[in-house]
């Protein structure tokens, strides 16, 4: 039954109602055009184009941040401007850092032991898979119930951040069966120069000394350039290749430091190559004590031998003393404030005690003026003025003739890193964990003593026994 017409209900009524559903209808198409055209360029936009040079196009559904916003801005208006704007050239990309468990020991093999030292135990082996060969070094675990060691956690951080041509590389880190078990897989080298000037007959050229000291400095250079101290540099530290390069090794000692200097332990550098601040207490000190380092290496390698050979801290000082003299205020201002100065009365209170350096050109009858004058300043007692590494580098001794030897014309040797026997020698090893040794008065007592026993003639002395 047709519903009958409400009596209100007028013709203008009638006309309104119309035109307000033809209305709503309009609207209603108009949305859902416009929601099938954002759904069709959210799908094209989700299709990368097949020249597109990343794998992955931002998410369509990702919320927009603030500096998206700014550049949907530029771009807008660089199309205006008539400017071309390529797609995609304000998205920015991030590395992306993946993270995964450690390698197992297992894809090398063990070929044989080079060298152990206070922190670890070096062996060659070779990769599975490629048949390159690398070094292993096995971190000692003595104090596993105090954590990871320190010390193996300062040589990961340190060479990790290194990258220079004169600093061994850290390619990986891999495990063993257990958590004990970590080694460090660096790049082999040949050979160290500790066993080169053992096994040699004559010392190095002086153009070949040159070569070695340029590429040693140059290490040390990059490293106190990022504030790194090595705080272990000898000879056994560092190592060649065949093709004439050093590299800077054996890191477990090294560390950040800051200027100000803070305040450090003074059990650090093998004794030999140890500064004399060091052996007087110093807890406060800088790069200088990679600088004497240097300079006792410098020594060695003109000599083969070991500068100053102390059996301890006591006997280190009394030959570092002999050579460069007892210390003075002028010479060293400030060395009296050190906490093992008092024990140094006995030796500068001795009247047979010089003060005067003996260190001059016959004990290095191959070296220049111009060296002599680079390794005193290297042996100064006074660490502040020993030089830092970027002014040896510029020093006269490295521009006169001869000029260093091209590493490519450097000479080659037997390879010792391998099942050889060779010659060993008693050297000290680096210091291990513990309190440093205090120096008392009485371990000096004896430095002189013997000497009423002696002979002296016309120009010479004779010692008895």
């Amino acid at each position: 039954m047709a519903s009958k017409a409400s009596k209100w209900a007028t013709a203008d009524n009638d006309q309104e109602s119309s035109a307000a559903l033809a209305q709503r209808k309009k609207e209603k198409e108009e949305r859902k055009r416009l929601k099938d055209e954002k759904a069709r360029k959210a799908a094209e936009r989700s299709v990368p184009p097949a020249n597109a040079t990343h794998p992955t196009e931002r998410p369509s559904k990702r919320q927009r941040t603030l500096s998206e916003a700014g550049e949907t801005v530029a771009t807008t208006t660089a199309a205006a401007n008539g400017e071309s704007v390529e797609e995609g050239a304000n998205i920015l990309q991030f590395p992306t850092t993946r993270f995964g468990p450690c390698g197992n020991v297992d894809q090398f093999e063990m070929l044989n032991n080079i060298e152990e030292g206070s922190y670890g135990l070096v062996s060659r082996a070779r990769r599975k898979t490629s048949g390159n060969l690398v070094a292993l070094k096995k971190l000692k675990m003595d104090h596993t119930s105090d954590g990871f060691p320190v010390t193996g956690l300062r040589e990961i951080q340190t060479l990790k951040a290194s990258r220079h041509s004169n600093v061994v590389q850290l390619q990986e880190v891999v495990m063993g069966d257990s958590l004990s078990d970590v080694y460090l897989v660096m790049e082999f080298l040949e050979h160290d120069l500790k066993t080169l000037l053992e096994d040699m007959a004559e010392p190095f050229l002086p153009s070949e000394i040159k070569t070695l000291m340029s590429q040693l400095v140059a290490g040390v250079e990059y490293l106190h350039g990022n504030w790194m101290l090595h705080r272990d540099l000898k000879t056994s530290n560092l190592l060649l290749n065949n093709r004439g390069e050093l590299k800077l090794a054996d890191f477990g000692m090294a560390r950040y430091t800051s200027n100000p200097p803070p305040k450090l332990t003074q059990l650090v550098v093998t004794l030999w190559y140890r500064a004399p601040e060091l052996l007087l207490g110093a807890t406060e000190y800088d790069f200088e004590i990679d600088i004497w380092s240097v300079g006792c290496i410098f020594a060695e390698l003109l000599t083969k031998e070991p500068l100053f050979q102390g059996r301890n801290e006591v006997g280190q000082l009394s030959k570092i003393f002999a050579l460069l003299g007892t210390p003075t205020k002028e010479k060293w201002p400030g060395y009296r404030s050190l906490p093992n100065a008092k024990a140094l009365h006995p030796l500068l209170s001795n009247p047979k005690a010089s003060t005067q350096s003996s260190l001059t050109a016959s004990k290095f009858p191959y070296l220049t003026a111009a060296g002599l004058r680079l390794l005193s300043s290297l042996l100064s007692m006074d660490p502040s003025t020993r030089p830092p590494a970027i002014e040896i580098l510029k020093h006269a001794y490295f521009k006169e003739d001869p000029r260093p030897k091209a590493k490519e014309m450097f000479p080659t040797f037997p390879s010792k890193a391998n099942q050889e026997k060779r010659r060993r020698r008693e050297t000290p090893q680096a210091p291990v964990r513990g309190d440093a040794p205090k120096l008392e008065e009485q371990d000096f007592e004896g430095i002189f003593g013997g000497r009423a026993d002696e002979q002296h003639g016309a120009g010479f002395a004779l010692r008895l026994g």
